[in-house]
């Protein structure tokens, strides 16, 4: 994570300080669905925010106390208050996202990123979000998981109109339960969130409570997905199941930054899933338990050990551990297909199959052609291929002993002893201690036991072939593609 700069900075304190007044607001430049009369008197200045690093914590200035969280790749929006009232602008705009270095999407998003900013509030808040429209469409906001009056809930049609290209509308409630939440458009839906509209909400609780323990980083991230043919910028938004890019925040692999901690530290990560599909998340090294969902706190006598939870589409998830294992732990979907980039769906498997010859007669014809996939897709990390420019790399990332061979959905937990309390930057690589590190090993290998018995059948088969069919497997020998 890298400190925010000197303008940043400035520009976070003059939307904290400085509102902008709007003349002329009888003329239509304000829709509301619910709105008061200290809410139509002006409206914060909206900050905007194009930087993929992490941003550090948010501590509060005005309003409850609380200990803030650390959005990865992202950062936390500014209020005002304004009258008791914590008081946000949100800005929904088409938006450029750099998803990994050397290949940026077309997304739509909020206050110039997509997800947009985390919204942080304390239990208790009345809370006011103005939100404008600055799509080609209308649109709306639903609070994912709130608790609040129905004409607040978003939903198009149904609760309220959709927010017109060009209007301001006012969402107003108090946050009545601790939790993590999310937000997202209830208006076009498979095109907007397609298009990457949607960010992170948290509650804070108001003071000591008996379900949420203190820690000392609490990171959180959204789960979302894109069909974003190579060589091309905008995600496809009929796309059900079949995405090639599974992203964290809308950034992947090598493009995610790690989780930075000290050893020791109790750490906490929640988790939203907005893609179309579950996603089994795991952590290395360590076990956690679930302490909380959408729904609230989990009871402490509900909770388990676990190194691997599935989060549903539309769930959140809060898991918790304490890092007490220093190096550096892969955290990542289990799902494999989802630590891949740019992948295509219809190449055909062909470990095992000989090519000899066949790539001297390709190549006559296509000059720069190469065997793909004769030994398994590891190799694809290493080929210097040409691909089409603003592509991201099947399989990329380089670690302190070679290609890491990720992508997606895919990170890591840095635990260090001597990182300094609050510090979220990078230390670099785990520096292993003398003799903790697989080798080659040298000496004389035993014969392995293997097994050719099938084993016993629960019932006769029915229609057995005449004769046994014998597959022969090709194991191909040391050097190299023989291209």
């Amino acid at each position: 994570m890298k400190p925010i700069d000197q303008r940043t900075m400035a520009r976070t304190a003059t939307a904290r300080r400085e509102f902008l007044k709007f003349a002329g607001m009888t003329g239509g430049m304000v829709a509301a669905a619910s709105m008061s009369k200290v809410a139509m008197s002006a409206i914060p200045e909206p900050v905007i925010q194009t930087s993929t690093d992490t941003m550090a914590p948010l501590v509060p200035e005005t309003g409850r106390p609380y200990t803030p969280v650390v959005t990865l790749n992202g950062w936390t929006l500014p209020w005002r208050m304004n009258n008791g009232v914590k008081e946000f602008h949100l800005v929904a705009e088409p938006v450029v996202r750099e998803m990994t270095p050397g290949f940026k999407a077309h997304l739509w998003g909020y206050n110039g990123q997509s997800p947009g900013p985390t919204i942080e509030v304390v239990e208790g808040d009345k809370v006011r979000i103005f939100v404008t429209n600055r799509l080609p469409e209308h649109t709306s906001i639903h609070w994912h998981g709130q608790r609040l009056p129905n004409g607040m809930d978003g939903v198009t049609g149904l609760t309220q109109p959709g927010i017109p290209a060009g209007k301001t509308f006012v969402y107003e409630f108090t946050a009545r339960r601790p939790g993590t939440f999310m937000y997202h458009p209830h208006a076009d839906e498979m095109t907007q969130m397609a298009m990457g509209m949607m960010g992170f909400w948290v509650t804070h609780p108001k003071g000591n409570h008996p379900l949420i323990d203190p820690v000392d980083r609490d990171f959180c991230f959204l789960l979302n997905a894109y069909d974003i043919d190579p060589g091309s910028y905008t995600p496809k938004i009929m796309t059900m199941l079949d995405f090639n890019l599974w992203s964290w925040n809308s950034r992947i692999f090598p493009g995610i930054d790690s989780l930075n901690v000290r050893k020791n530290d109790r750490v906490r990560i929640r988790m939203g899933n907005l893609t179309m599909t579950n996603h089994p998340m795991h952590l290395h090294g360590h076990e956690f338990e679930v302490t909380g969902t959408d729904g609230g706190p989990v009871p402490k006598g509900a909770r388990w050990p676990e190194v691997t939870s599935d989060i549903a589409v539309g769930q959140m998830r809060q898991i918790e551990f304490l890092a007490d294992e220093e190096g550096d732990w892969a955290f990542h979907c289990h799902k494999s297909h989802h630590t891949m980039n740019a992948m295509g769906h219809d190449v055909p498997t062909l470990i095992g199959v000989d090519h000899t010859g066949l790539t001297k007669k390709i190549t006559k014809l296509i000059p720069d052609y190469m065997v793909m996939g004769e030994r398994g897709m590891a190799d694809m990390a290493e080929m210097d291929m040409p691909i089409p420019e603003n592509t991201a790399r099947m399989m990329t990332g380089e670690g302190q002993f070679g290609s890491v061979e990720m992508g997606g959905m895919f990170s890591l937990v840095k635990v260090r002893k001597h990182q300094p309390h609050g510090d979220y930057s990078d230390p670099g690589f785990f520096n292993h201690p003398a003799g903790t590190v697989a080798f080659e090993y040298e000496g004389e290998v035993p014969t392995a036991e293997r097994s050719t018995d099938a084993g016993a059948s629960a019932m006769p088969a029915a229609h057995r072939p005449a004769e046994d069919i014998e597959v022969k497997v090709r194991k191909p020998g040391g050097g190299g593609h023989q291209h």
